[in-house]
């Protein structure tokens, strides 16, 4: 088994279902099918692609997307997925180390194509504009369409993908580039099994059926995305609801309505926006999934009083395909909390020696299972560093309570020591969203001559909140011990974000910090 068959069953078994919402557009099983193989076609037959090459995949949310990345595998290519907001510097590194010869995009990037191709005149550029993707027949084999026994194994009853496509489980499949919040990005290699594994446990704990439809809002180029997004509905045979118009948060909730989408994997931004926004229940989804950054306590809860549907919270990672726990379905949901391990995935607490510690005792959260990717792409050094006994490291701070549910307190290397304490910013970051007024909250450490660290929190207020650092201090005094209060709150109207909708706290430790509280 590997992708390409997974997607094919799910053609062949109700190849006239709508697999993909576009706006006004629909698209059918045995149409993503067509445009795959029309894909796949021009990979090899024009672009002279053979297995194990790797084929980059640069575009926006778009339909041509997923016969883009089922057509490189088809063809027996790896897919590095490419963020759409990245400079063409930073998507020319990408390119040289994953050692892409083939890239797969649209006009729609403009300035930074450009940029890239003019500086990489040897790189071949498929135009997914100049494939007929759009279900315009024309069989005369003219302007890339589809010919002859393209068109039998398009439109058969029987896609033949076990012979069109001879991966194994492990063969490698995708390469996800890591935001690269530190130094460079390095290639979480996963194959075809790992994937598989993921979106199957991802079944299991969703309770997904082929009726679910999935909205999509957030990149497709994102593991997350990409896996619970993309391949889980294809996977399952149930549908795609590709947002087009996500702000405002009304425009995109229409979208939502008007497909009757029935679950919707999001950022804990979006769901802030939801709170403060005109919607209102009753809504057609059952199920709304956060990830891709860390929910809020106090977000989860006003959430919920507002829509009455459950919010459940995960806790992923690219490197493990992404998923590794999610809050139950049916159960006990604890703000706050990561939740339980998904299906056939192992989680533990280690210290740093690789013992495995007890109830409500803090080390860092460990990985084990099929989900775990084979390592970083041409870098064994940093994947042995990141690999003890089977177990993946994933650099996030946590423990387990008496119940089994796990929870991060921090990434590992954001983690303070005042005065020899550690200090844990998300603690103090989730006392802030407490505050009535504050829209955005994130806590670092900078150095101090006395106490080793100070925290400093990076605030972004509500329009006309009037809130000032004294009082916000103040708040943090109310709840937390002292040596946790920031000792100094940093005002802006926003703060950075990567494209998934991740704080940069990167770039707020760039920051210098005046006394006064103020960012210079």
């Amino acid at each position: 088994m590997n992708l390409v068959a997974a997607f094919a069953d799910s053609v062949r078994k109700q190849p006239r279902k709508t697999a993909l919402f576009w706006g006004e557009r629909e698209y059918s099983y045995t149409e993503l099918w067509t445009q795959t193989l029309s894909v796949s076609d021009h990979l090899r037959q024009q672009f002279g692609v053979r297995p194990g090459d790797r084929v980059g995949l640069w575009l926006k949310n778009c339909p041509e997307f997923v016969p883009s990345f089922f057509g490189a595998l088809h063809a027996g290519a790896v897919i590095v997925p490419i963020n759409n907001f990245l400079k063409a510097e930073e998507v020319a590194y990408i390119v040289d180390d994953a050692g892409i010869e083939v890239l797969t995009t649209d006009a729609s990037l403009g300035a930074a194509l450009h940029a890239l191709t003019a500086a990489r005149p040897s790189l071949k550029v498929l135009d997914v504009a100049k494939i007929d993707l759009e279900g315009n027949r024309d069989w005369s084999g003219e302007g890339g369409s589809l010919t002859g026994s393209a068109f039998v194994r398009a439109l058969g009853s029987e896609p033949r993908s076990k012979s069109d496509s001879m991966a194994a489980e492990r063969d490698l499949a995708v390469i996800i580039y890591t935001s690269g919040t530190t130094g460079r990005p390095k290639g979480a290699m996963l194959s075809h099994g790992n994937l598989l594994h993921n979106v199957e446990s991802c079944r299991l704990v969703l309770a997904t059926v082929p009726g679910d439809r999935f909205a999509v809002m957030l990149p497709m180029f994102h593991s997350y995305m990409l896996t619970v997004g993309l391949l889980l509905p294809l996977l399952v045979g149930g549908s795609v609801v590709l947002v087009k118009s996500l702000h405002p948060v009304r425009n995109a909730m229409q979208e939502i309505f008007q497909r009757q989408t029935t679950v919707l994997p999001a950022i804990p931004q979006f769901y802030r926006s939801m709170v403060n926004s005109p919607v209102h229940a009753p809504l057609p989804v059952r199920l709304f999934v956060s990830g891709a950054a860390p929910l809020p306590a106090q977000v989860l809860r006003e959430f919920e009083a507002k829509f009455h549907t459950p919010l459940i919270e995960g806790y992923g990672l690219s490197e493990a395909s992404p998923v590794v726990t999610k809050n139950p379905l049916d159960g006990t949901r604890k703000p706050g909390s990561i939740g339980l391990p998904i299906p056939n995935v192992q989680v533990s607490i280690q210290d740093d020696v690789g013992r495995e510690l007890g109830a409500n005792e803090t080390g860092e959260l460990c990985v084990r299972g099929g989900n775990v990717m084979l390592g970083y792409w041409k870098q064994p050094e940093e994947t042995a560093k990141v690999m003890r006994n089977g177990w993946l490291l994933t650099g996030d701070i946590g423990y387990r309570d008496a119940e089994g549910y796990y929870f991060i307190t921090d990434r590992k290397k954001d983690m303070l020591l005042v005065n020899g304490i550690n200090v844990y910013p998300r603690e103090i970051e989730e006392i802030l969203y407490q505050l009535p007024g504050i829209r955005e909250a994130a806590v670092i450490g900078k150095p101090d001559v006395r106490k080793g660290e100070q925290p400093v929190a990076f605030v972004a207020c509500e329009e006309g909140a009037g809130l000032g650092e004294k009082a916000i201090q103040q708040f943090v005094r109310h709840h937390l011990a002292d040596y946790k209060v920031p000792r100094r709150v940093v005002l802006m109207p926003a703060l950075p974000r990567n494209a998934t909708g991740k704080i940069l706290k990167t770039v707020l430790r760039e920051l210098p910090v005046s006394h006064s509280g103020k960012s210079e």
